[in-house]
């Protein structure tokens, strides 16, 4: 059987969802790092209110749960990212995105539309493989 590792972003740079609602920031297992969706929430667990804003914060904290892995933006393979008014916010996703991937190769990218996201207008879920030196003792 596989062990499972929760990672957690430094208690500086971690955001009060993950106590409220019970749920790692991401697990390691086995080679494979599975990230939680991440949205732009502020350390009290609040939305940030400018959309583009928001999605640079999901970006920020999907950050900050790869450091905490030994990882970085470029070691992912897989993006899905959730939207509750796609069509509208399309341009502004675009833009971040283009700000935070700016190497070859880009990773998968799904983009899906929902109805509900929790009080917040856009998450991103990411996965990465273990291909490096990285992800060794740095979990809690």
């Amino acid at each position: 059987m596989l062990q499972r590792k929760a990672i957690f972003p430094e208690e500086s740079e971690r955001h009060k969802l993950y106590d409220e609602h019970g749920y790692s920031a991401a697990i390691q297992s086995g080679d494979l790092l599975f990230v939680s969706g991440q949205v732009g929430s502020r350390l009290d667990g609040s939305p940030e209110p400018d959309f583009k804003k928001q999605v640079l914060l999901a970006f920020k904290n999907l950050t900050n749960v790869l450091k905490a892995a030994g990882c970085e933006l470029n070691d992912i393979v897989d993006v899905t990212t959730f939207h509750t008014d796609p069509e509208n916010q399309f341009e502004a996703i675009m833009e971040v995105k283009k700000e935070v991937f700016q190497t070859l190769p880009y990773p998968n990218w799904t983009a899906l539309g929902v109805n509900w996201l929790a009080g917040f207008d856009f998450e991103i879920k990411s996965h990465r493989e273990n291909t490096h030196q990285g992800m060794t003792n740095l979990y809690r």
